[in-house]
């Protein structure tokens, strides 16, 4: 009886990480139908990002859909820049790791939105399409 008392957090466990695994599928499969629309697009734990044309739509996933949606034109932005927590640095200059990484931008009407990023590499990539996207706009 004692080794089965042993064995019930185990099983705990197990259940949990079946379920957050079926939960993850479950955003993955919202977002794929959501992404649709878009040139490109991308999906990470803490926001999804869309692009068509120079419109940019991101917002946070569930597995219904995304939700609190935003939307913003390149054609309004004065600069695109990379938050590493507290401060910004260029596109061109990356760190090698941060462990709090945004894009930043920061519109004509002097407001700055961020949209979150895990990793730094898939932040500096997007960073630099949608720099070159926004300079192709602004020509």
């Amino acid at each position: 009886m004692v080794r089965g008392l042993l064995w019930l957090p185990l099983l705990a466990v197990f259940c949990w990480l079946a379920w957050a695994g079926w939960n993850e599928y479950q955003k993955l499969e919202a977002y794929r139908a959501w992404a649709q629309q878009f040139d490109h697009a991308k999906y990470d734990i803490y926001a999804v990002l869309g692009q068509k044309g120079l419109e940019l739509t991101w917002g946070k996933p569930t597995r219904k859909g995304p939700i609190d949606l935003r939307t913003l034109s390149l054609r309004q932005v004065q600069a695109i820049r990379l938050r590493l927590g507290d401060q910004t640095v260029t596109l061109d200059h990356p760190p090698e790791s941060a462990t709090s990484v945004a894009l930043e931008f920061q519109m004509q009407s002097s407001e700055a939105v961020t949209i979150p990023f895990t990793d730094l590499a898939l932040a500096v990539q997007w960073g630099n399409h949608l720099q070159q996207d926004w300079q192709q706009g602004q020509a």
